[in-house]
């Protein structure tokens, strides 16, 4: 055996040992230079691999940081940097220099010379006292701070030339290996998450192992500028936001709400095919209620509250209390079993205004929330239900998705026994649908855990949408039960589940993924009915009187403009359908459907015009 994992990849081939960027001796995750003192079991980490990729972004961090340094020295102070999902960040601290992405260049490059320099990446062990006195001594009074809260006598970090920072690691052996890398925006953010601590200015970057997927990634990211929500909803006139109304209060425009209607339709239907009850639940509950369903003690810094003489209440965050007093509400059996409540319930939570986001992050939004109360015999067929309608619903909409279990959470209410036995029915359920999944540990609600469902979009993002939760915990503390088939009473088992998840962040992720070009039966408007000249006015103006009456979603566009003119405003606001009429369409009795990619359909009837657009739906209801 070699006596560094570098070495052992070098053994098997030169190219292994240049993908080589960290490995796990023994399970720990170790740099690729680490001394193998002893016999052990040896797993090289590669670049092609998402844990390869994390060290690198990771040292592609500190690189950042050590450039930043080199430009603005004592002006700016360093705290953290990890690696996230699309890439990296690093937080600075300055009372002198405030970022602007105009310096991004200068940066990038003073990354690109330390990088062609091959500075060794440098692991130190060091006491915490003299880590203290290091970092002070360098006027890096977060760093400081760090050390101090950690709890280790001995602490590590790495150096790279003049530059040297607090980290657990691993990391790359040497800078050279940097070699793709772009800044990409600067937002502020408070020290450790605290609005009450300092302001840092982040900026955020990305890393690839070479110029070819950093190219394809930014590609990636200038379609998804252009596929913004947000900037969508504007020119679609969909919704918006009011800051007298408030932070994270949607608006919904006619079109907007009309959109959202056709998917609260949808979904009323597609419940009611498999077998649940529409209820509605009131907004707001006595807090008494809340603190019997461990939510005031585990979740009161989300919710809102107010007083009504004299009484406390909690508006609402969540919908499951109201579906449990209705099952209270009289006595069931086990032949009532299972129950299945769906209520397109509104709620409000409290988030700080830092993270809310368009229509992915709101303070109020309506759930498809339903629960299932059954047996516990029943609840691994009633998970596969749900698992079944999760499965169609996305493939009518177009989306691949990823799935994973989040397990139990530090803040919890229950007992280990009862929180075993719903993840055990979570994964039993999975496992026999043949769906691959992975562990999200301690990720779990505080009343059970869940089945959390990540969409891929068209741009290979993934959103959180639909979840499915197990729950013994809440059946308890409401003293839930039904009558058996034993005449004795006994506790069911409650699932809570929602498809789309909030309505507000499913159309946020829908306008992105289609680029606002709706399919045709959830377009707000399928069609506009556009005249040549005002001598087929009248014409038009009765068609679009027939497809309307005939359910059609249409508008007309009558003015005096030019027909292309007319067209391509059509287009810029995604309208599927153009229906032209002219002189020889107004004498044949007939439209022209042009539809937005440009491409023309024979003329038709209004009537075989509404047939084919009733058949283009049907599939959908």
């Amino acid at each position: 055996m070699g006596s560094t994992p570098l070495d052992v990849a070098r053994s098997i081939g030169e190219r292994l040992a240049r993908d080589t960027v960290a490995a796990k001796v023994d399970g720990r995750l170790v740099d690729a230079n680490t001394p193998l003192n002893v016999d052990s079991k040896l797993e090289l980490v590669t670049l092609g691999t998402p844990l390869g990729l994390e060290v690198y972004r990771h040292s592609a961090a500190h690189l950042m940081a050590h450039a930043v340094k080199s430009l603005y020295g004592d002006q700016v102070q360093v705290t953290i940097g990890p690696a996230i999902e699309t890439g990296f960040y690093y937080d600075f601290f300055s009372e002198k220099h405030t970022f602007t992405p105009e310096e991004f260049d200068s940066i990038e490059q003073k990354m690109s010379e330390l990088a062609e320099q091959d500075l060794p990446i440098v692991r130190e062990e060091m006491s915490r006292d003299s880590a203290i006195q290091l970092f002070r001594d360098m006027g890096e009074a977060f760093k400081v701070q760090l050390i101090e809260d950690l709890p280790n006598e001995t602490v590590s970090l790495y150096r790279q030339g003049d530059f040297v920072d607090l980290c657990r690691g691993p990391h790359l052996p040497s800078t050279r290996h940097l070699k793709a890398f772009k800044l990409i925006s600067v937002a502020g953010a408070y020290w450790r998450g605290d609005e009450r601590n300092a302001m840092l200015q982040r900026i955020y970057a990305t890393a690839f192992p070479d110029k070819k997927e950093l190219r394809a990634y930014l590609l990636r990211l200038e379609e998804a500028k252009k596929r913004d929500h947000r900037r969508l909803g504007r020119e679609l006139d969909l919704f918006s936001f009011n800051e007298e109304a408030g932070p994270g209060l949607v608006i919904w425009h006619p079109k907007g709400a009309l959109l959202r209607t056709l998917l609260e339709d949808f979904e009323r239907r597609e419940h009611l095919k498999r077998g649940y009850d529409i209820v509605m639940g009131p907004q707001i509950l006595r807090t008494d209620l809340w603190k019997t369903s461990g939510h005031y003690e585990n979740y009161r810094e989300n919710m809102y509250f107010t007083e009504v003489e004299g009484q406390s209440f909690g508006i609402k965050p969540m919908n499951c209390l109201a579906h449990m007093l209705i099952y209270k509400s009289q006595m069931r059996s086990y032949r009532d079993l299972p129950l299945r409540y769906f209520e397109l319930g509104t709620v409000h939570r409290h988030e700080k205004s830092g993270v809310l986001h368009g229509l992915l992050r709101v303070r109020g939004f309506t759930q498809d929330d339903a629960h299932i109360l059954c047996m516990p015999e029943q609840l691994d067929a009633e998970i596969k239900g749900v698992l079944r309608f999760v499965q169609d619903v996305m493939g009518i909409f177009g989306f691949e998705y990823e799935m994973e279990i989040s397990t139990r959470p530090e803040k919890s209410i229950g007992s280990d026994a009862d929180w075993e036995r719903a993840t055990g029915a979570l994964m039993s359920a999975l496992n026999d649908s043949g769906l691959p999944y992975e562990i999200n540990e301690g990720d779990g609600a505080f009343y059970g855990p869940k089945i959390d469902i990540k969409l891929k979009d068209a741009l290979d993002r993934r959103w959180q949408c639909a979840t499915i939760q197990c729950d013994f915990t809440l059946p308890e503390r409401f003293d839930l039960t039904y009558v058996g088939r034993d005449g004795e009473r006994h506790r069911p088992v409650m699932v809570h589940r929602v498809i789309l998840g909030a309505i507000e962040r499913f159309v946020g992720v829908l306008i992105e993924h289609f680029a606002g070009n709706f399919p045709l039966w959830l377009s707000p408007v399928q069609a506009v009915v556009v005249n040549v000249t005002d001598n087929q006015a009248e014409y038009a103006e009765k068609v679009y009187s027939a497809l309307r009456a005939e359910g059609v979603r249409v508008q007309k566009d009558l003015r005096n403009e030019k027909l292309g003119f007319k067209i391509r405003e059509a287009q810029v606001e995604k309208v599927p359908y153009m229906l032209v009429v002219g002189d020889k369409e107004m004498a044949d009795g007939t439209v022209a459907p042009r539809f937005r990619n440009g491409k023309t359909l024979d003329p038709m009837t209004p009537a075989e015009f509404v047939r084919f657009v009733q058949e283009e739906c049907r599939q959908y209801h």
